[in-house]
């Protein structure tokens, strides 16, 4: 690859290497990973032997204006955002580390420090921007081949690595999931003797790589490679807890790790929503809790969908996830993941369609990606059998919803006309007649419109011993 012919037709690496003029300067890391691969980047980062800031201010200078600066003196790195583009730059460091931190001792370096320093080879790769020099790759460690290679190791000693920052680990599985690669067999192994060592990283920050790996392409490889380290234990014990066959009489369940992970494929082929795919993950993370063994049934799972629902805050606490309504979506379809299915015989109620169109409301299509995703089997006649089952049920859903419009609904009779008519204020009774009309329309024994519900009203506030307003 001609890289002086294509740094060269970048106008804003050209112009930060002019900017730069007789100071060491290159672009480093994930972005030439990515040119290498033939892949669209959009983070740029930039070393100099120097300071990063002074250079990212000249550069700020010469962009005049349409470009927005922020400085992280503390870090000794500053951000432009130009266009659709970030660019990172810092000055060339050398680092060293404590025992008891993954924090870094800090010190001006040269470009050879600050290669040494990167995480895995392939992303410890430099292309010169400055005067003499320009357009050279400096790959030290040869990153290329492990790039042509697909593999993922480490610039200097794995142990060494993974024990000075921790973090590392979540990236190596992170890379393997997004780039397809391989973990090189030292590298793993030291993945292994390391792995305690993530106890010292923030829970904020394996969380963030955990979401990366999530929104993989192939996020499966990455929580199969996590299981087999021993790592998954750490971050998510939960989800390993998952693994495992019980067998009684000759009798055993599907392995529920290995399903989970299918089935978390199965929607990321379908869906860039993390919150989605979340669902997936968790879907039945309370099968460990749930499971019991009958003689006669064999293995079962009874209320783990409902059970599971309630560990959900939980697992999002602890991982510092948003406790807002992305745990509020999660939960909602775990609780209701096993319904649609249970809505395909042809005895099904109008209510119980009713009931699942208001309980998933806006969420019903992903609950439906969801569930068609937790098909897993290798019978390929089964999967397509039970597809086909989903599809009736949408099909009902739909016509359902055409007609009675029940989704998201709201009692045709608000509270206030109902305090308004009997002359009450707010109480629990207000709050009793309005369930119960909601009931009445989900129950299809009142249409979903004002009148009824209106008439509905009165003859239950009579029942209550409520009478009308003289006004």
């Amino acid at each position: 690859m001609n890289f002086k012919e294509k740094i060269h037709s970048n106008a804003l690496l050209k112009l930060i290497g002019e900017v730069a003029g007789d100071t060491e300067t290159y672009v480093v890391g994930g972005y030439v990973r990515d040119l290498i691969m033939g892949k669209e980047s959009k983070d740029i980062d930039v070393v100099c032997v120097g300071s990063g800031i002074e250079l990212a201010k000249k550069v700020a200078d010469k962009l005049d204006g349409r470009v927005h600066l922020n400085v992280f003196k503390n870090f000794g790195t500053a951000q432009l955002e130009y266009d659709d583009k970030e660019i990172e730059f810092v000055g060339a460091r050398k680092e060293s580390y404590r025992r008891n931190s993954r924090k870094p001792i800090v010190e001006d370096g040269t470009l050879e420090d600050d290669q040494n320093r990167r995480d895995f080879t392939i992303n410890a790769l430099a292309i010169r921007l400055n005067n003499e020099g320009f357009g050279d790759l400096i790959d030290p460690f040869e990153g290329v081949k492990d790039i042509k290679r697909k593999i993922i190791r480490t610039p200097l000693d794995p142990d060494i690595t993974f024990s000075d920052d921790p973090l590392r680990i979540m990236r190596a599985f992170r890379f393997a999931a997004q780039l397809g690669f391989d973990i090189a067999p030292d590298t793993f192994q030291a993945i292994t003797t390391n792995k305690e060592r993530l106890k010292i990283v923030s829970q904020e920050r394996i969380t963030d790589e955990l979401n990366k790996l999530i929104m993989s392409p192939d996020p499966a490889y990455g929580f199969n490679l996590m299981f087999h380290a021993g790592v998954l234990e750490i971050v998510f014990p939960e989800m390993a807890n998952l693994h495992g066959v019980s067998v009684i009489d000759g009798k055993g369940h599907k392995d529920n790790f290995f399903h989970t992970i299918k089935v978390l494929n199965n929607v990321a082929a379908k869906s860039d929503n993390l919150w989605l795919r979340w669902a997936a993950i968790l879907h039945d993370i309370a099968k460990p809790r749930t499971r019991r063994y009958d003689p006669k049934t064999g293995w079962t799972f009874h209320g783990h969908e409902e059970v599971g629902a309630r560990m959900v805050p939980g697992i999002f606490r602890r991982l510092k996830l948003p406790l807002n309504e992305k745990m509020k979506y999660v939960q909602k379809l775990v609780r209701l993941h096993l319904r649609p299915i249970a809505l395909v015989s042809d005895e099904i109620t109008e209510s119980a369609l009713r009931r699942l169109l208001f309980e998933a409301g806006d969420d019903l299509e992903d609950l439906m990606t969801l569930c068609r995703a937790d098909i897993t089997s290798k019978n390929d006649i089964k999967v397509k059998r039970f597809l086909k089952n989903f599809d009736k049920v949408e099909k009902k859903l739909r016509e359902t919803e055409e007609r009675d419009r029940i989704r998201n609904f709201q009692p045709p009779v608000s509270g206030e006309v109902i305090m308004e008519y009997f002359n009450i204020p707010p109480s629990k009774l207000v709050g009793e007649i309005k369930d119960e009309i909601k009931e009445a329309i989900l129950e299809g024994k009142i249409d979903n419109n004002f009148g009824e519900a209106f008439e509905l009203m009165k003859k239950l506030g009579k029942e209550k011993g409520l009478t009308k307003s003289k006004e």
